[in-house]
Protein backbone atom coordinates (compact mmCIF):
# COMPACT_ATOMS: atom_id res chain seq x y z
CA UNK A 1 0.00 0.00 0.00
CA UNK A 2 2.37 2.62 -1.30
CA UNK A 3 0.10 5.63 -0.70
CA UNK A 4 -1.13 4.81 2.80
CA UNK A 5 1.81 6.31 4.71
CA UNK A 6 1.66 9.47 2.62
CA UNK A 7 -2.13 9.74 3.02
CA UNK A 8 -1.91 9.48 6.83
CA UNK A 9 1.27 11.53 7.35
CA UNK A 10 -0.83 14.44 8.67
CA UNK A 11 -1.53 12.39 11.83
CA UNK A 12 2.09 12.64 12.92
CA UNK A 13 4.18 9.85 14.46
CA UNK A 14 3.56 10.17 18.20
CA UNK A 15 0.24 11.86 18.82
CA UNK A 16 -2.27 10.99 21.51
CA UNK A 17 -3.87 8.37 19.25
CA UNK A 18 -0.56 6.59 18.62
CA UNK A 19 0.35 6.66 22.30
CA UNK A 20 -3.04 5.18 23.16
CA UNK A 21 -2.67 2.34 20.64
CA UNK A 22 0.96 1.71 21.67
CA UNK A 23 0.29 1.31 25.38
CA UNK A 24 -3.08 -0.46 25.15
CA UNK A 25 -1.82 -3.07 22.70
CA UNK A 26 1.34 -3.52 24.77
CA UNK A 27 -0.79 -3.89 27.92
CA UNK A 28 -2.85 -6.60 26.22
CA UNK A 29 0.38 -8.64 26.08
CA UNK A 30 0.75 -8.68 29.90
CA UNK A 31 -1.50 -11.76 30.45
CA UNK A 32 0.63 -13.63 27.90
CA UNK A 33 3.63 -13.21 30.18
CA UNK A 34 2.19 -15.00 33.19
CA UNK A 35 0.16 -17.54 31.20
CA UNK A 36 3.20 -18.52 29.16
CA UNK A 37 5.27 -19.40 32.24
CA UNK A 38 2.49 -20.39 34.66
CA UNK A 39 3.50 -24.07 34.48
CA UNK A 40 6.52 -23.19 36.66
CA UNK A 41 4.15 -23.01 39.65
CA UNK A 42 1.05 -24.85 38.45
CA UNK A 43 3.14 -27.98 37.78
CA UNK A 44 5.70 -27.47 40.56
CA UNK A 45 6.89 -30.66 42.26
CA UNK A 46 7.31 -30.33 46.04
CA UNK A 47 9.41 -32.65 48.20
CA UNK A 48 7.55 -35.90 48.82
CA UNK A 49 7.88 -39.36 50.33
CA UNK A 50 5.78 -42.49 50.57
CA UNK A 51 2.69 -42.12 52.74
CA UNK A 52 2.11 -44.54 55.59
CA UNK A 53 -1.56 -45.24 56.41
CA UNK A 54 -2.74 -44.43 59.92
CA UNK A 55 -3.68 -48.04 60.55
CA UNK A 56 -0.17 -49.34 59.95
CA UNK A 57 0.51 -49.65 63.72
CA UNK A 58 4.05 -48.27 63.52
CA UNK A 59 5.87 -46.57 66.37
CA UNK A 60 7.10 -43.04 65.78
CA UNK A 61 10.66 -44.33 65.38
CA UNK A 62 9.68 -46.85 62.71
CA UNK A 63 7.42 -44.29 61.02
CA UNK A 64 10.40 -41.93 60.56
CA UNK A 65 12.57 -44.80 59.26
CA UNK A 66 9.93 -46.19 56.86
CA UNK A 67 11.66 -44.71 53.79
CA UNK A 68 15.32 -45.46 52.87
CA UNK A 69 17.68 -42.52 52.68
CA UNK A 70 19.32 -41.46 49.42
CA UNK A 71 21.80 -38.80 48.41
CA UNK A 72 20.31 -35.79 46.62
CA UNK A 73 22.28 -32.62 46.24
CA UNK A 74 24.88 -33.92 48.69
CA UNK A 75 22.29 -34.49 51.44
CA UNK A 76 20.78 -37.68 52.79
CA UNK A 77 17.01 -37.42 52.38
CA UNK A 78 14.10 -39.93 52.42
CA UNK A 79 13.44 -41.69 49.14
CA UNK A 80 10.63 -40.19 47.10
CA UNK A 81 9.41 -43.37 45.46
CA UNK A 82 10.21 -46.31 47.74
CA UNK A 83 9.66 -47.46 51.28
CA UNK A 84 10.52 -50.54 53.29
CA UNK A 85 7.90 -53.28 53.12
CA UNK A 86 5.24 -52.10 55.53
CA UNK A 87 4.24 -55.54 56.81
CA UNK A 88 7.80 -56.23 57.97
CA UNK A 89 8.04 -52.86 59.70
CA UNK A 90 4.77 -53.52 61.54
CA UNK A 91 6.16 -56.81 62.86
CA UNK A 92 9.40 -55.20 64.07
CA UNK A 93 7.43 -52.39 65.71
CA UNK A 94 5.14 -54.88 67.50
CA UNK A 95 8.18 -56.80 68.79
CA UNK A 96 9.69 -53.63 70.22
CA UNK A 97 12.78 -53.70 67.95
CA UNK A 98 14.52 -50.47 67.03
CA UNK A 99 15.59 -49.47 63.48
CA UNK A 100 19.32 -49.35 62.90
CA UNK A 101 20.41 -50.90 66.20
CA UNK A 102 18.23 -54.03 66.38
CA UNK A 103 17.36 -54.30 62.67
CA UNK A 104 19.79 -53.76 59.77
CA UNK A 105 17.74 -51.55 57.43
CA UNK A 106 19.91 -52.31 54.40
CA UNK A 107 18.73 -55.90 54.39
CA UNK A 108 15.02 -55.06 54.32
CA UNK A 109 12.87 -55.52 51.26
CA UNK A 110 11.66 -52.38 49.48
CA UNK A 111 8.28 -51.66 47.89
CA UNK A 112 6.75 -48.79 45.91
CA UNK A 113 4.47 -46.15 47.45
CA UNK A 114 1.33 -48.29 47.56
CA UNK A 115 -0.59 -45.83 49.74
CA UNK A 116 0.24 -42.62 47.92
CA UNK A 117 2.57 -39.82 48.96
CA UNK A 118 3.03 -37.18 51.60
CA UNK A 119 3.91 -33.79 50.11
CA UNK A 120 5.81 -30.95 51.72
CA UNK A 121 3.87 -27.68 51.91
CA UNK A 122 6.89 -25.47 52.49
CA UNK A 123 6.83 -24.11 48.91
CA UNK A 124 3.44 -25.08 47.44
CA UNK A 125 0.13 -25.70 49.12
CA UNK A 126 -1.09 -27.67 46.10
CA UNK A 127 -0.16 -28.13 42.44
CA UNK A 128 -1.39 -30.38 39.67
CA UNK A 129 1.44 -32.71 40.71
CA UNK A 130 0.05 -33.14 44.22
CA UNK A 131 -3.54 -33.16 42.92
CA UNK A 132 -3.04 -36.16 40.61
CA UNK A 133 0.19 -37.66 42.03
CA UNK A 134 2.36 -36.92 39.00
CA UNK A 135 5.47 -38.33 40.64
CA UNK A 136 7.68 -41.44 40.45
CA UNK A 137 6.36 -43.64 37.63
CA UNK A 138 4.05 -40.82 36.48
CA UNK A 139 6.57 -38.00 36.79
CA UNK A 140 6.82 -37.76 32.97
CA UNK A 141 3.36 -36.24 32.90
CA UNK A 142 4.42 -32.92 34.47
CA UNK A 143 6.90 -31.92 31.72
CA UNK A 144 4.49 -33.31 29.11
CA UNK A 145 1.89 -30.83 30.38
CA UNK A 146 4.25 -27.95 29.63
CA UNK A 147 5.30 -29.44 26.29
CA UNK A 148 1.68 -29.75 25.16
CA UNK A 149 1.13 -26.11 26.05
CA UNK A 150 3.90 -25.28 23.59
CA UNK A 151 2.34 -27.64 21.05
CA UNK A 152 -0.70 -25.37 21.31
CA UNK A 153 1.63 -22.40 20.80
CA UNK A 154 2.96 -24.06 17.65
CA UNK A 155 -0.57 -24.63 16.31
CA UNK A 156 -1.58 -21.07 17.19
CA UNK A 157 1.47 -19.73 15.34
CA UNK A 158 0.24 -21.39 12.16
CA UNK A 159 -3.39 -20.31 12.32
CA UNK A 160 -3.26 -16.82 13.88
CA UNK A 161 -1.89 -15.02 10.83
CA UNK A 162 -4.31 -16.72 8.45
CA UNK A 163 -7.32 -16.01 10.67
CA UNK A 164 -6.40 -12.34 11.11
CA UNK A 165 -5.89 -11.97 7.34
CA UNK A 166 -9.36 -13.35 6.70
CA UNK A 167 -11.49 -12.01 9.58
CA UNK A 168 -9.60 -8.88 10.61
CA UNK A 169 -6.97 -8.03 13.21
CA UNK A 170 -9.30 -6.69 15.86
CA UNK A 171 -11.82 -9.56 15.70
CA UNK A 172 -9.14 -12.22 16.04
CA UNK A 173 -7.27 -10.25 18.73
CA UNK A 174 -10.25 -10.21 21.05
CA UNK A 175 -11.39 -13.70 20.08
CA UNK A 176 -8.01 -15.14 21.07
CA UNK A 177 -8.04 -13.10 24.28
CA UNK A 178 -11.38 -14.75 25.04
CA UNK A 179 -9.95 -18.20 24.25
CA UNK A 180 -6.96 -17.64 26.51
CA UNK A 181 -9.03 -16.26 29.39
CA UNK A 182 -12.02 -18.58 29.01
CA UNK A 183 -10.11 -21.84 28.78
CA UNK A 184 -7.79 -20.79 31.62
CA UNK A 185 -10.94 -20.37 33.71
CA UNK A 186 -12.21 -23.81 32.67
CA UNK A 187 -8.93 -25.33 33.82
CA UNK A 188 -9.89 -24.47 37.38
CA UNK A 189 -12.61 -27.11 37.22
CA UNK A 190 -10.39 -29.86 35.79
CA UNK A 191 -11.21 -33.26 37.24
CA UNK A 192 -8.23 -35.11 35.77
CA UNK A 193 -4.75 -34.50 34.45
CA UNK A 194 -5.94 -35.34 30.95
CA UNK A 195 -8.67 -32.68 31.07
CA UNK A 196 -6.25 -30.07 32.44
CA UNK A 197 -3.67 -30.82 29.73
CA UNK A 198 -6.13 -30.62 26.82
CA UNK A 199 -7.39 -27.26 28.09
CA UNK A 200 -3.81 -26.09 28.57
CA UNK A 201 -3.05 -26.87 24.93
CA UNK A 202 -5.97 -24.68 23.86
CA UNK A 203 -4.76 -21.90 26.19
CA UNK A 204 -1.40 -22.11 24.39
CA UNK A 205 -3.13 -21.63 21.05
CA UNK A 206 -4.90 -18.51 22.31
CA UNK A 207 -1.80 -17.17 24.05
CA UNK A 208 0.45 -17.00 21.00
CA UNK A 209 -2.40 -15.93 18.68
CA UNK A 210 -3.17 -12.98 20.92
CA UNK A 211 0.51 -12.01 20.94
CA UNK A 212 0.97 -12.28 17.18
CA UNK A 213 -2.21 -10.42 16.23
CA UNK A 214 -1.50 -7.61 18.72
CA UNK A 215 1.93 -7.28 17.15
CA UNK A 216 0.49 -7.16 13.62
CA UNK A 217 -2.18 -4.63 14.58
CA UNK A 218 0.33 -2.34 16.27
CA UNK A 219 2.83 -2.40 13.42
CA UNK A 220 0.08 -1.63 10.89
CA UNK A 221 -1.42 1.30 12.82
CA UNK A 222 1.76 2.96 14.12
CA UNK A 223 4.16 4.99 12.00
CA UNK A 224 7.58 3.76 10.91
CA UNK A 225 9.67 5.26 13.73
CA UNK A 226 7.27 4.18 16.50
CA UNK A 227 6.71 0.79 14.85
CA UNK A 228 10.33 -0.22 15.45
CA UNK A 229 10.19 0.62 19.15
CA UNK A 230 6.82 -1.11 19.51
CA UNK A 231 8.03 -4.32 17.90
CA UNK A 232 11.39 -4.49 19.69
CA UNK A 233 10.67 -3.00 23.10
CA UNK A 234 6.94 -2.42 23.61
CA UNK A 235 5.55 -5.95 23.32
CA UNK A 236 8.68 -7.58 24.77
CA UNK A 237 8.91 -5.45 27.90
CA UNK A 238 5.19 -5.74 28.64
CA UNK A 239 5.52 -9.51 28.22
CA UNK A 240 8.32 -9.37 30.81
CA UNK A 241 6.06 -7.33 33.12
CA UNK A 242 3.46 -10.10 32.95
CA UNK A 243 6.23 -12.62 33.60
CA UNK A 244 7.25 -10.61 36.70
CA UNK A 245 3.68 -10.64 38.01
CA UNK A 246 3.54 -14.45 37.93
CA UNK A 247 5.81 -15.12 40.95
CA UNK A 248 4.09 -12.30 42.88
CA UNK A 249 0.69 -13.94 42.36
CA UNK A 250 2.12 -17.40 43.08
CA UNK A 251 3.85 -16.29 46.29
CA UNK A 252 0.63 -15.10 47.89
CA UNK A 253 -1.62 -17.76 46.34
CA UNK A 254 -0.14 -21.22 46.93
CA UNK A 255 -3.16 -23.26 45.75
CA UNK A 256 -3.06 -23.99 42.02
CA UNK A 257 -6.79 -23.56 41.41
CA UNK A 258 -6.91 -20.19 43.16
CA UNK A 259 -3.72 -19.15 41.38
CA UNK A 260 -5.31 -19.96 38.02
CA UNK A 261 -8.35 -17.90 38.99
CA UNK A 262 -6.11 -14.96 39.89
CA UNK A 263 -4.26 -15.26 36.58
CA UNK A 264 -7.55 -15.36 34.68
CA UNK A 265 -9.08 -12.21 36.18
CA UNK A 266 -6.69 -9.71 34.47
CA UNK A 267 -7.95 -10.94 31.11
CA UNK A 268 -11.36 -9.50 31.94
CA UNK A 269 -9.87 -6.00 32.08
CA UNK A 270 -9.16 -6.26 28.35
CA UNK A 271 -12.91 -6.29 27.54
CA UNK A 272 -13.28 -2.45 27.55
CA UNK A 273 -10.42 -2.24 25.06
CA UNK A 274 -12.85 -3.42 22.37
CA UNK A 275 -14.35 0.07 22.26
CA UNK A 276 -10.94 1.79 22.24
CA UNK A 277 -8.57 -0.21 20.02
CA UNK A 278 -9.50 0.26 16.33
CA UNK A 279 -9.33 -2.16 13.44
CA UNK A 280 -6.27 -1.87 11.21
CA UNK A 281 -6.99 0.69 8.46
CA UNK A 282 -4.45 -1.10 6.28
CA UNK A 283 -6.37 -4.34 6.56
CA UNK A 284 -9.68 -2.58 5.83
CA UNK A 285 -8.20 -1.02 2.70
CA UNK A 286 -6.83 -4.39 1.58
CA UNK A 287 -10.41 -5.66 1.82
CA UNK A 288 -11.77 -2.71 -0.18
CA UNK A 289 -13.51 -1.19 2.88
CA UNK A 290 -12.22 2.35 2.32
CA UNK A 291 -15.04 4.19 4.12
CA UNK A 292 -14.46 2.29 7.37
CA UNK A 293 -10.73 3.01 7.14
CA UNK A 294 -11.45 6.73 6.62
CA UNK A 295 -13.72 6.83 9.68
CA UNK A 296 -10.94 5.38 11.87
CA UNK A 297 -8.32 7.80 10.53
CA UNK A 298 -10.61 10.79 10.93
CA UNK A 299 -11.27 9.74 14.52
CA UNK A 300 -7.52 9.47 15.06
CA UNK A 301 -7.09 12.99 13.67
CA UNK A 302 -9.70 14.25 16.11
CA UNK A 303 -7.94 12.58 19.03
CA UNK A 304 -4.60 14.05 17.92
CA UNK A 305 -6.19 17.47 17.45
CA UNK A 306 -5.19 17.82 13.79
CA UNK A 307 -7.46 18.57 10.81
CA UNK A 308 -8.16 15.71 8.41
CA UNK A 309 -8.50 16.13 4.62
CA UNK A 310 -12.01 15.94 3.21
CA UNK A 311 -11.07 12.85 1.18
CA UNK A 312 -8.30 10.57 2.36
CA UNK A 313 -8.32 7.81 -0.24
CA UNK A 314 -9.22 7.84 -3.90
CA UNK A 315 -10.70 4.40 -4.61
CA UNK A 316 -9.40 4.20 -8.18
CA UNK A 317 -5.94 5.34 -7.11
CA UNK A 318 -5.78 2.82 -4.26
CA UNK A 319 -6.81 0.03 -6.61
CA UNK A 320 -4.06 1.03 -9.04
CA UNK A 321 -1.48 1.10 -6.25
CA UNK A 322 -2.06 -2.54 -5.23
CA UNK A 323 1.05 -4.65 -5.87
CA UNK A 324 1.11 -6.84 -8.91
CA UNK A 325 0.79 -10.58 -8.49
CA UNK A 326 4.23 -11.90 -7.61
CA UNK A 327 5.79 -15.24 -8.29
CA UNK A 328 4.84 -17.74 -5.59
CA UNK A 329 7.51 -19.57 -3.65
CA UNK A 330 7.55 -23.07 -2.25
CA UNK A 331 9.31 -24.45 0.81
CA UNK A 332 12.00 -26.11 -1.31
CA UNK A 333 13.14 -22.64 -2.41
CA UNK A 334 14.76 -22.32 1.03
CA UNK A 335 17.14 -25.10 -0.07
CA UNK A 336 17.38 -24.25 -3.78
CA UNK A 337 21.07 -23.30 -3.82
CA UNK A 338 23.98 -24.32 -1.68
CA UNK A 339 24.22 -20.84 -0.16
CA UNK A 340 20.55 -20.45 0.82
CA UNK A 341 20.37 -24.08 1.98
CA UNK A 342 23.33 -23.50 4.29
CA UNK A 343 21.79 -20.29 5.66
CA UNK A 344 18.46 -22.07 6.21
CA UNK A 345 19.97 -25.06 8.03
CA UNK A 346 22.12 -22.81 10.23
CA UNK A 347 19.13 -20.56 10.97
CA UNK A 348 16.94 -23.53 11.93
CA UNK A 349 19.62 -24.77 14.33
CA UNK A 350 20.13 -21.25 15.70
CA UNK A 351 16.46 -20.75 16.48
CA UNK A 352 16.01 -24.28 17.83
CA UNK A 353 18.88 -24.23 20.33
CA UNK A 354 18.32 -20.61 21.38
CA UNK A 355 14.70 -21.51 22.16
CA UNK A 356 15.81 -24.57 24.14
CA UNK A 357 18.16 -22.38 26.18
CA UNK A 358 15.62 -19.63 26.82
CA UNK A 359 12.72 -21.84 27.87
CA UNK A 360 14.98 -24.36 29.59
CA UNK A 361 16.35 -21.66 31.91
CA UNK A 362 12.95 -20.02 32.38
CA UNK A 363 11.22 -23.26 33.36
CA UNK A 364 14.03 -24.49 35.63
CA UNK A 365 13.81 -21.68 38.19
CA UNK A 366 12.41 -23.98 40.95
CA UNK A 367 15.59 -26.07 40.63
CA UNK A 368 17.93 -23.15 41.35
CA UNK A 369 19.40 -22.45 44.77
CA UNK A 370 17.26 -20.33 47.04
CA UNK A 371 13.63 -19.28 46.93
CA UNK A 372 11.70 -20.43 43.84
CA UNK A 373 9.54 -17.28 43.80
CA UNK A 374 12.48 -14.88 44.02
CA UNK A 375 14.35 -16.84 41.36
CA UNK A 376 11.39 -16.67 38.97
CA UNK A 377 11.00 -12.93 39.60
CA UNK A 378 14.70 -12.31 38.92
CA UNK A 379 14.46 -14.44 35.77
CA UNK A 380 11.70 -12.11 34.54
CA UNK A 381 13.40 -8.87 35.62
CA UNK A 382 16.61 -9.72 33.77
CA UNK A 383 14.69 -9.78 30.49
CA UNK A 384 14.06 -6.02 30.55
CA UNK A 385 17.73 -4.95 30.32
CA UNK A 386 18.31 -7.81 27.85
CA UNK A 387 15.70 -6.37 25.47
CA UNK A 388 17.11 -2.85 25.84
CA UNK A 389 20.70 -4.00 25.21
CA UNK A 390 19.56 -6.04 22.19
CA UNK A 391 17.84 -2.97 20.75
CA UNK A 392 20.97 -0.85 21.23
CA UNK A 393 23.19 -3.53 19.68
CA UNK A 394 20.92 -3.76 16.64
CA UNK A 395 21.15 0.00 16.16
CA UNK A 396 24.92 0.28 16.20
CA UNK A 397 26.86 -3.01 15.85
CA UNK A 398 27.16 -5.83 13.27
CA UNK A 399 24.53 -8.56 13.62
CA UNK A 400 26.86 -11.59 13.62
CA UNK A 401 29.12 -10.32 16.38
CA UNK A 402 26.25 -9.03 18.50
CA UNK A 403 24.36 -12.30 18.23
CA UNK A 404 27.42 -14.50 18.67
CA UNK A 405 28.66 -12.43 21.62
CA UNK A 406 25.39 -12.69 23.54
CA UNK A 407 25.20 -16.44 22.82
CA UNK A 408 28.78 -16.91 24.06
CA UNK A 409 27.93 -14.94 27.18
CA UNK A 410 24.73 -16.91 27.84
CA UNK A 411 26.12 -20.33 27.03
CA UNK A 412 29.51 -19.82 28.65
CA UNK A 413 28.30 -18.90 32.11
CA UNK A 414 25.62 -21.61 32.06
CA UNK A 415 28.17 -24.20 30.94
CA UNK A 416 30.64 -23.43 33.73
CA UNK A 417 28.12 -23.01 36.55
CA UNK A 418 29.04 -26.54 37.69
CA UNK A 419 32.45 -25.21 38.77
CA UNK A 420 30.90 -22.93 41.40
CA UNK A 421 31.29 -24.36 44.95
CA UNK A 422 28.04 -25.63 46.45
CA UNK A 423 28.13 -23.10 49.29
CA UNK A 424 28.22 -20.09 46.92
CA UNK A 425 24.50 -20.19 46.14
CA UNK A 426 24.19 -16.49 45.33
CA UNK A 427 27.03 -16.69 42.82
CA UNK A 428 25.50 -19.68 41.04
CA UNK A 429 22.09 -17.96 40.76
CA UNK A 430 23.81 -14.81 39.53
CA UNK A 431 25.57 -16.77 36.79
CA UNK A 432 22.31 -18.38 35.68
CA UNK A 433 20.75 -14.90 35.52
CA UNK A 434 23.67 -13.69 33.43
CA UNK A 435 23.17 -16.67 31.13
CA UNK A 436 19.47 -15.88 30.87
CA UNK A 437 20.36 -12.27 30.04
CA UNK A 438 22.60 -13.33 27.14
CA UNK A 439 20.20 -15.89 25.68
CA UNK A 440 17.21 -13.53 25.97
CA UNK A 441 19.11 -10.75 24.18
CA UNK A 442 20.13 -13.19 21.43
CA UNK A 443 16.56 -14.49 21.09
CA UNK A 444 15.18 -10.99 20.58
CA UNK A 445 17.79 -10.19 17.90
CA UNK A 446 17.04 -13.30 15.86
CA UNK A 447 13.87 -11.80 14.37
CA UNK A 448 15.61 -8.83 12.81
CA UNK A 449 18.63 -10.82 11.62
CA UNK A 450 16.49 -13.52 10.03
CA UNK A 451 14.47 -10.96 8.06
CA UNK A 452 17.63 -9.34 6.68
CA UNK A 453 19.14 -12.59 5.38
CA UNK A 454 16.38 -13.72 3.00
CA UNK A 455 15.05 -12.21 -0.25
CA UNK A 456 11.52 -10.86 -0.49
CA UNK A 457 10.15 -13.90 -2.32
CA UNK A 458 10.81 -16.31 0.56
CA UNK A 459 11.20 -13.96 3.54
CA UNK A 460 7.88 -14.71 5.24
CA UNK A 461 8.29 -18.41 4.50
CA UNK A 462 11.77 -18.39 6.05
CA UNK A 463 10.51 -16.66 9.18
CA UNK A 464 7.70 -19.20 9.44
CA UNK A 465 10.10 -22.14 9.08
CA UNK A 466 12.58 -20.84 11.64
CA UNK A 467 9.75 -19.93 14.00
CA UNK A 468 8.55 -23.53 13.77
CA UNK A 469 12.06 -24.67 14.76
CA UNK A 470 11.82 -22.32 17.73
CA UNK A 471 8.51 -23.83 18.82
CA UNK A 472 9.93 -27.33 18.53
CA UNK A 473 12.74 -26.19 20.81
CA UNK A 474 10.25 -24.92 23.38
CA UNK A 475 8.38 -28.24 23.23
CA UNK A 476 11.44 -30.28 24.23
CA UNK A 477 12.82 -27.68 26.68
CA UNK A 478 10.79 -29.06 29.67
CA UNK A 479 12.58 -32.38 29.25
CA UNK A 480 15.98 -30.75 29.73
CA UNK A 481 14.74 -29.82 33.21
CA UNK A 482 13.28 -33.31 33.60
CA UNK A 483 16.75 -34.84 33.13
CA UNK A 484 17.60 -33.95 36.73
CA UNK A 485 14.68 -35.91 38.14
CA UNK A 486 15.20 -38.86 35.80
CA UNK A 487 18.91 -39.19 36.55
CA UNK A 488 18.42 -38.83 40.29
CA UNK A 489 15.62 -41.38 40.37
CA UNK A 490 17.56 -43.88 38.26
CA UNK A 491 20.83 -43.58 40.17
CA UNK A 492 19.27 -43.72 43.64
CA UNK A 493 18.09 -47.27 42.94
CA UNK A 494 21.53 -48.72 42.30
CA UNK A 495 23.87 -49.46 45.21
CA UNK A 496 23.52 -49.48 49.00
CA UNK A 497 26.48 -48.01 50.85
CA UNK A 498 27.91 -50.64 53.21
CA UNK A 499 28.70 -48.38 56.17
CA UNK A 500 25.39 -46.54 56.19
CA UNK A 501 22.79 -49.21 55.70
CA UNK A 502 19.87 -46.94 54.89
CA UNK A 503 21.76 -44.56 52.61
CA UNK A 504 21.44 -45.08 48.86
CA UNK A 505 24.28 -44.11 46.56
CA UNK A 506 23.22 -41.38 44.13
CA UNK A 507 24.98 -39.16 41.62
CA UNK A 508 22.22 -36.58 41.87
CA UNK A 509 24.74 -33.96 42.98
CA UNK A 510 26.24 -34.17 39.49
CA UNK A 511 23.05 -34.83 37.56
CA UNK A 512 21.46 -31.57 38.63
CA UNK A 513 24.03 -29.81 36.43
CA UNK A 514 23.35 -31.99 33.39
CA UNK A 515 20.68 -29.71 31.82
CA UNK A 516 22.96 -26.67 32.25
CA UNK A 517 25.91 -28.51 30.70
CA UNK A 518 23.77 -29.45 27.70
CA UNK A 519 22.15 -26.05 27.29
CA UNK A 520 25.44 -24.21 27.79
CA UNK A 521 27.47 -26.33 25.36
CA UNK A 522 24.78 -26.22 22.67
CA UNK A 523 24.44 -22.44 23.04
CA UNK A 524 28.20 -21.91 22.74
CA UNK A 525 28.28 -24.21 19.71
CA UNK A 526 25.51 -22.32 17.97
CA UNK A 527 27.30 -19.05 18.84
CA UNK A 528 30.35 -20.30 16.95
CA UNK A 529 28.15 -21.35 14.03
CA UNK A 530 26.67 -17.85 13.87
CA UNK A 531 30.06 -16.42 12.93
CA UNK A 532 29.84 -18.25 9.58
CA UNK A 533 26.58 -16.55 8.62
CA UNK A 534 26.75 -13.46 6.36
CA UNK A 535 26.74 -9.97 7.88
CA UNK A 536 23.57 -8.02 7.05
CA UNK A 537 24.20 -4.84 9.05
CA UNK A 538 24.14 -1.78 6.79
CA UNK A 539 23.04 -3.76 3.73
CA UNK A 540 19.68 -3.28 1.94
CA UNK A 541 17.12 -6.06 2.18
CA UNK A 542 17.72 -8.54 -0.67
CA UNK A 543 14.96 -8.60 -3.27
CA UNK A 544 16.18 -11.65 -5.20
CA UNK A 545 18.30 -14.75 -4.68
CA UNK A 546 21.21 -13.11 -6.53
CA UNK A 547 21.25 -10.28 -4.00
CA UNK A 548 21.54 -12.62 -1.02
CA UNK A 549 24.70 -12.33 1.01
CA UNK A 550 27.05 -15.31 0.91
CA UNK A 551 27.90 -17.61 3.77
CA UNK A 552 31.50 -16.98 4.82
CA UNK A 553 32.91 -20.20 3.35
CA UNK A 554 31.10 -19.60 0.01
CA UNK A 555 32.17 -16.00 -0.60
CA UNK A 556 34.99 -16.91 -2.92
CA UNK A 557 33.20 -19.80 -4.56
CA UNK A 558 30.66 -20.14 -7.32
CA UNK A 559 26.98 -20.29 -6.54
CA UNK A 560 24.97 -23.15 -7.98
CA UNK A 561 22.66 -22.59 -10.88
CA UNK A 562 18.94 -22.92 -11.14
CA UNK A 563 18.05 -19.82 -9.16
CA UNK A 564 14.61 -18.42 -9.67
CA UNK A 565 14.29 -14.68 -9.95
CA UNK A 566 11.61 -12.88 -8.01
CA UNK A 567 9.70 -9.83 -9.05
CA UNK A 568 10.06 -6.81 -6.89
CA UNK A 569 7.38 -6.66 -4.24
CA UNK A 570 6.56 -4.34 -1.38
CA UNK A 571 8.12 -4.81 2.03
CA UNK A 572 6.56 -7.64 3.93
CA UNK A 573 5.39 -7.33 7.51
CA UNK A 574 7.14 -10.01 9.52
CA UNK A 575 5.68 -11.10 12.83
CA UNK A 576 7.88 -12.45 15.66
CA UNK A 577 6.11 -15.75 16.20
Amino acid sequence: MRDYDAATAFLGEWGRFQRLVFFLLSASIVPNGFNGMSAVFLAGTPEHRCAVPRGANLSGEWLNASAPLELRGGRAVPSRCRRYRLAALANFSALGLRPGSDVELGSLELEPCLDGWEYSRDVYRSTIVTEWNLVCDDDWKAPLTTSLFFVGVLIGSFISGQLSDRFGRKNILFSTMAVQTGFSFLQIFSTSWEMFTVLFLIVGMGQISNYVVAFILGTEILGKSVRIIFSTLGVCIFFAIGYMLLPLFAYFIRDWRMLLLALTVPGLFCIPLWWIIPESPRWLISQGRYKEAEVIIQKAAKINGVPAPAMLFDTAEMQDSKPQQQQKAILLDLFRTRNIATITIMSLLLWFFTSVGYFGLSLSTPNWHGNAYINCFLSAVIEVPAYVIAWLLLRSLPRRYSLSGTLFLGGGVVLFIQLVPADLNILSVGLVMLGKFGITAAFSMLYVYNVELYPTLVRNMAVGATSTASRLGSIIAPYFVYLVQMSSKRDSRTVMLPRVSSLCCSTGAYDRFLPYILMGSLTVLIGILTLFLPESYGNPLPESFEQMLKVKCFRNGQQTTGIRNSTKSPKILVTPL
